[in-house]
């Protein structure tokens, strides 16, 4: 009779055992990682153009950190990330705002309510706020995690968080600022400088471009110029080096 008992027992335990590790693993599943990344944000005076790139050691980086309309401006939202900064950030900047207030307005404006019952502290968020005429804004919150920073330059700002050290955002404002023609090659030159220089501290996942200009793109009616993604791969910089390169095959001298 004591055997079974202790057989019944063993059996219970195992299974909550079980139980318990299924739904942590469902758990980790459903929460996912700080969008940790390094971007750029970059204006071409010559042309109109505003666009934005992007690289993390996190799956499809492109869905939810760059946002971008023709006349209005480009924003990168990432780090403990809230994707509505994106589309608020460009709802304010079609209302004439400047790109100091609306990074300070969305921000202080954030109820900061978590996610999905879990602390997603404001504290963390990185956001970049860049208008029409290549104006811009950036912030880094006191959380963000370590190495987190910024640097504005000419018409462009890089950002990022869990990177090798400062120098990344340095080079990469450098590289944008040193590289001829058309944007795409200068978002481009700027995500490579900054991964030359250590980019995220994890490596390498996924990577993103998005550049718009009214008229600008293919067809008729369309302003995104080009919107390249790179959901999963090795080597995802030179993954959209490669098809910048075709882009820019086709790209004629209004572009």
């Amino acid at each position: 009779m004591n055997n079974k008992i202790s057989v019944v027992a063993v059996v219970l335990a195992l299974a909550l055992t079980n139980t318990a590790g299924v739904a942590a693993q469902q758990s980790m599943e459903e929460f996912p990682p700080p969008v940790a990344t390094f971007s750029i944000l970059g204006y071409d005076p010559d042309t109109g153009m505003v666009g934005g790139a992007v690289q993390s050691r996190v799956f499809s980086v492109g869905n939810g950190v760059l946002w971008g309309k023709a006349d209005v401006g480009m924003v990168a939202t990432q780090a403990v990330v809230d994707v509505s900064y994106g589309p608020q950030a460009l709802e304010l900047l079609s209302e004439g705002i400047a790109p100091a207030e609306i990074a300070e307005t969305i921000w202080s404006n954030d109820p900061d309510l978590g996610y999905r019952g879990r602390t997603w502290p404001k504290a963390g968020r990185q956001f970049s706020v860049m208008n029409a005429e290549g104006r811009v804004a950036t912030f880094t919150g006191p959380e963000a995690s370590e190495w987190a920073g910024h640097v504005i330059g000419e018409y462009c700002s890089a950002q990022g968080n869990i990177l090798a050290g400062p120098r990344v955002v340095q080079d990469m404002v450098t590289a944008f600022e040193n590289t001829e023609g058309h944007l795409s090659l200068r978002l481009m030159a700027a995500l490579e400088a900054g991964q030359a220089a250590g980019g995220d501290s994890r490596g390498m996942q996924s990577a993103a471009m998005l550049i718009v200009q009214e008229d600008g793109g293919v067809w008729l009616n369309n302003d995104v110029v080009l919107r390249l993604q790179v959901d999963d791969s090795e080597n995802p910089i030179l993954e959209l080096r490669r098809l910048v390169d075709i882009a820019n095959q086709r790209f004629g001298p209004s572009r």
